[in-house]
């Protein structure tokens, strides 16, 4: 099991705080409920792609001593399953919506034309639900579509830049 704990920073921050493993412990197991935290068990390594970096970086692992199962704590910029980070695909998504520049001037040189339109097509299915998520942390701004309405809320959140 995958948790977003919220950590604010740049990856170069991320990696340096990564030796406590105290520090974003859980209280409890998040599968069990068992009120025992989880202990340190180790890491696992993902690739991630930010505006500044490009490589892998370690994800720390717990291991609930109830359940023996294990939770790891990806930081809040890496998305599950996801190479890019969130502000790599906010930045497109800005870019492609709300400047209105085409796909591939819109994408980063490294990134294949697939994965913006895979991007775009996500983004488009779910932003009328994102919408209603967002709307006990930001509010509802005047937009001509769900899509627009959904990426000023993210700015006004804080979430994207």
């Amino acid at each position: 099991m995958q948790i977003l704990h919220p950590f604010a920073g740049s990856v170069q921050q991320y990696l340096e705080q990564l030796a406590d493993p105290d520090q974003h412990r859980p209280a409890h197991c998040p599968q069990c409920q068992s009120k025992r935290p989880p202990t340190a068990h180790g890491f696992y390594t993902r690739t991630i792609v930010d505006t500044s970096f490009d490589g892998p970086i370690p994800v720390r692992r717990y291991l609930c001593e109830s359940c023996r199962r294990t939770v790891s704590l990806l930081p809040e910029f890496a998305l599950p399953y996801l190479r890019s980070s969130v502000t790599v695909i906010a930045l497109f998504l800005v870019a492609r919506f709300l400047q209105a520049k085409t796909l591939t001037a819109a994408l980063s040189p490294s990134s294949p034309y697939q994965r913006g339109q895979l991007w775009l097509r996500r983004f488009r299915a779910h932003a009328a639900v994102l919408c209603a998520s967002l709307a006990a942390l930001a509010n509802p701004v005047p937009a001509t579509d769900f899509v627009q309405r959904a990426l000023a809320m993210l700015e006004s959140s804080g979430w994207i830049p």
